[in-house]
């Protein structure tokens, strides 16, 4: 987990409840169907393609209703402007990639074990839900516009819980003795996460000889085997 979206919003990009569409996603929103927030996940993710494709900042809503070949006014009823289309999803998939990480965290599983299951989990989580995530990945969240304060600083937050929970298990085995005092938990910890992020630079599933398991799993290999005090252990 790394970085967060700019709200660079044309004026065209919102549409406010006063609006026609508005009051009838207004309506739609409030009762909550299964079908209505079904739909809105499945534009959202496959919005994540354009704003992959153009960057965040450079996407408009016309750019993401030709991408999924329907009409601005279809993209309105569902979502008031192309944030609120990013946040919907990216909120939930860091927020579930954080709460998988705590959990390894709080397992009773050995550290390298731990890292395994980070480092995988992590990476299939990319796969899965491409290319979205890499989209967050690769935005300055430095350069989010006082309207996404809110926003971006629960997303900082939930970077940090990420960066905690990885390094804590790091700690653990530097603790124990299982892992080897190569450097501090906290550069460790970040060199991981940050070797997994970079895939967001290459790996795309449609066009990668191997998919995010194979990757993952021959991350953690070089993870477990790199750090492990005993050279010999599989930790898995």
């Amino acid at each position: 987990m790394t970085e967060t979206p700019t709200g660079d919003a044309n004026a065209d990009d919102n549409l406010d409840s006063g609006s026609a569409i508005g009051r009838r996603r207004d309506l739609a929103q409030s009762k909550g169907s299964q079908a209505y927030q079904q739909r809105r996940r499945e534009i959202a993710l496959a919005a994540g393609n354009v704003f992959y494709e153009r960057g965040y900042a450079d996407t408009t809503i016309s750019d993401i209703a030709k991408g999924l070949e329907t009409d601005r006014a279809t993209l309105y009823y569902y979502f008031t402007n192309k944030q609120e289309i990013f946040d919907a999803v990216v909120s939930e998939l860091a927020e579930a990639d954080v709460t998988y990480a705590e959990q390894v965290q709080a397992s009773a599983e050995p550290p390298l074990t731990k890292l395994r299951q980070l480092v995988t989990g992590l990476m299939n989580s990319y796969g899965e839900h491409y290319p979205l995530l890499y989209v967050y990945v690769r935005e300055n969240l430095a350069a989010v516009g006082d309207e996404r304060t809110v926003w971006s600083e629960q997303m900082r937050t939930v970077n940090r819980r990420y960066d905690t929970a990885v390094t804590a298990v790091v700690q653990e085995g530097l603790d124990d003795g299982t892992i080897r005092p190569l450097a501090s938990a906290r550069v460790l910890a970040f060199g991981i996460i940050g070797m997994v992020g970079w895939t967001n630079r290459w790996f795309a599933p449609e066009r990668s000889a191997e998919d995010a398991e194979t990757i993952g799993a021959a991350y953690a290999d070089m993870v477990v085997q790199g750090l492990a005090t005993d050279p010999t252990t599989s930790a898995g």
